[in-house]
């Protein structure tokens, strides 16, 4: 566990510089992210906003044919007032935002979406839609739920869905970095990053066919999710996003990130966890049921300006020649290891 900053976050639910805590085995990137976190410093902070997209969750049923598909989504269509009345039910915290259909032939997916104040609220759609299937629709129609997640959801994969529609937080952060502090902290220029982000971040990215158009969006993102006690797995969603870099001005660069899908909670699973406990604290995180989804919220906005802070060091990294060099010098300290029982 190390500790960067401080980070100077411009946002709705923060505007403060704090010390964010990252869990990695990687030590070059505590030393490149803090470098990141003086450059935004410096530029007077990331400007950060936040949308709460909210909680999918996606069964898939059975049906006999297309005529019985089309009445099936009319009926659920027809039907969104009792469906949200038995979902909410579930949990006070819980609500539902809409219900969208997606059908094959037989196949029928329905793709729920809930706000779910400061849980990330997988657990939550999970029970919800459960109860949804299980003492209404299935009872009800006849149709045959296949399985309470049907990969529309779409929970812990790349998916295009989540790149355009977003699931849980969806992120932005920005700054201007004026040439004396690309100079002086990030040594670079505008120029070389924005030839860095047009062939790298753009070009490289659509040549892989790639769906997160960033440098390295998922390292930032696994070292907060295991610090802060979120579920590492979806790092997979919020890998997906865009890096831009462009001129602004003669020398000056306009920086920004976009993550579309971070689903991340305030509350909840590996968050209660000591140490977990221990770095929300440090971030300023706390539920208060006077407002609901605030913590969550503000966890959101700091986690925007730290993969900023990230993306910037690293693209600077890759104009100096540095990138090697660092991990050459950070990444290959010895370990020390225990003694085996008998060799003394």
């Amino acid at each position: 566990m190390g500790v960067v900053g401080p980070l100077a976050v411009r946002g709705e639910y923060v505007d403060e510089d704090v010390y964010v805590p990252l869990a990695t085995t990687e030590a070059a990137l505590i030393a490149s992210t803090n470098r990141g976190c003086s450059a935004i410093r410096a530029a007077g902070g990331a400007r950060v906003r936040v949308e709460d997209v909210g909680m999918t969750r996606a069964p898939v049923f059975r049906t006999a044919g297309l005529e019985a598909t089309r009445s099936f989504v009319h009926w659920i269509e027809e039907r969104i007032d009792e469906i949200r009345r038995i979902a909410e039910a579930t949990s006070r915290h819980l609500k539902l935002l809409d219900v969208r259909p997606k059908s094959f032939g037989t196949t029928v997916l329905l793709r729920f979406r809930f706000s779910s104040g400061d849980a990330m609220g997988m657990n939550m759609a999970t029970i919800a839609c459960d109860r949804i299937v299980r003492e209404f629709i299935e009872p009800e129609t006849g149709v045959e739920c296949v399985a309470l997640s049907g990969n529309y959801c779409v929970d812990k994969k790349p998916a295009a869905i989540n790149f355009h529609e977003g699931r849980g937080k969806r992120i932005f952060a920005e700054v201007i970095l004026e040439a004396a502090v690309l100079r002086r902290i990030l040594k670079t220029t505008a120029r070389a990053l924005v030839e860095v982000q047009y062939r790298k971040n753009l070009l490289g990215s659509i040549a892989a066919g790639a769906q997160g158009f960033n440098a390295q969006f998922a390292n930032l993102l696994a070292a907060l999710f295991i610090a802060t006690g979120q579920d590492p797995a979806h790092v997979v969603e919020g890998s997906l996003g865009i890096t831009c870099i462009e001129a602004f001005g003669p020398e000056a660069v306009y920086a920004s990130v976009y993550l579309p899908a971070v689903p991340i909670g305030a509350v909840g699973g590996g968050t209660e966890l000591g140490t977990q406990r221990e770095a929300m604290h440090m971030l300023g995180i706390e539920a208060n049921a006077e407002r609901p989804g605030m913590a969550a919220l503000r966890l959101a906005e700091i986690f925007g300006a730290t993969v900023l802070a990230g993306e910037l060091s690293l693209m600077a990294a890759f104009t100096s020649q540095d990138l090697a060099s660092a991990h050459e010098k950070l990444g290959r300290g010895h370990v020390p290891t225990e003694p085996r029982p008998g060799r003394g």
